[in-house]
């Protein structure tokens, strides 16, 4: 599970109850059937409008990956196998690779392994697994692009409920105590979408994307450890290589716990 999304969620919900304590407004007032419908159907309604019914299908899917971490191999996972890899192919050649294939639970890696027992050339392997990160990174900004969408809509959204429910409270100004009310009542609506746009819709595109970032890293490392290993580098500075993409803090980390070991 991914607990910083549910902390981030939780915080700006209790932000908003206590701010509004504070200030001297009940939270009850967020109980505003009108607003909410104006808002949280209003962005479906414009992200259905927008987006095409095979994206809109992801939506499940997208939500459970904001919730949930990454099942991604470690750097230093694929530091270590790249260095067992490498010492193999060194003293018993390409083909000894083979086995291992099956013994990685990764598609991409072991793609590549194949293509590299099966004698592809470099460049055909980098092109291969480039294009591959390539339409899934592209793939992965569209779905992002749903939520970043729903963030632009919400405020306006917000905007507009608070026009229609200025326009009913004006209807009636005979009553001007409860006409107090029906003006507070109708900036609810704006602090839904505000709410739901900066706090909800835009966080979680950005999220998105940061872990589109992490899982194009991987695959990056992968494509380097692969072809290092096709081109013969010694596990010594293939560790090397690798090394770079970790921080300088979990590098020397990385470098004492081999050390001790």
């Amino acid at each position: 599970m991914d607990i910083t999304s549910i902390i981030g969620i939780i915080i700006g919900f209790v932000a908003i109850a206590v701010g509004m304590i504070l200030k001297g407004v009940s939270p009850i007032a967020l109980i505003n059937p009108a607003a909410i419908l104006i808002i949280f159907a209003g962005t479906l309604a414009t992200i259905l409008i927008a987006f095409p019914l095979s994206e809109i299908k992801k939506l499940p899917k997208l939500f459970k990956i904001l919730f949930t971490e990454q099942k991604l191999l470690k750097i230093t996972t694929l530091i270590e196998l790249f260095i067992e890899w490498a010492t193999i192919a060194r003293k018993e050649g390409l083909l000894a690779l083979e086995p291992k294939a099956e013994e990685v639970d990764d598609p991409f890696l072991q793609q590549g392994i194949k293509m590299i027992v099966d004698g592809q050339s470099p460049e055909f392997i980098r092109d291969v697994l480039m294009k591959d990160v390539e339409t899934m990174e592209e793939r992965h900004l569209n779905n992002a692009s749903i939520f970043s969408q729903a963030g632009t809509y919400a405020p306006t959204l917000g905007v507009l409920g608070a026009v229609i429910g200025l326009v009913a409270a004006l209807g009636n100004m005979a009553d001007i105590e409860e006409l107090g009310h029906a003006i507070s009542a109708a900036f609810i609506a704006t602090l839904f979408g505000i709410f739901s746009g900066y706090v909800l819709w835009h966080p979680f595109a950005n999220k998105l994307k940061r872990k589109s970032q992490h899982e194009v890293m991987i695959k990056q490392i992968m494509i380097e450890g692969l072809l290092s290993i096709q081109d013969g580098t010694s596990p010594k500075i293939l560790e090397e290589k690798l090394l770079t993409y970790l921080p300088a803090s979990e590098r020397d980390a990385y470098k004492d716990g081999g050390t001790n070991g």
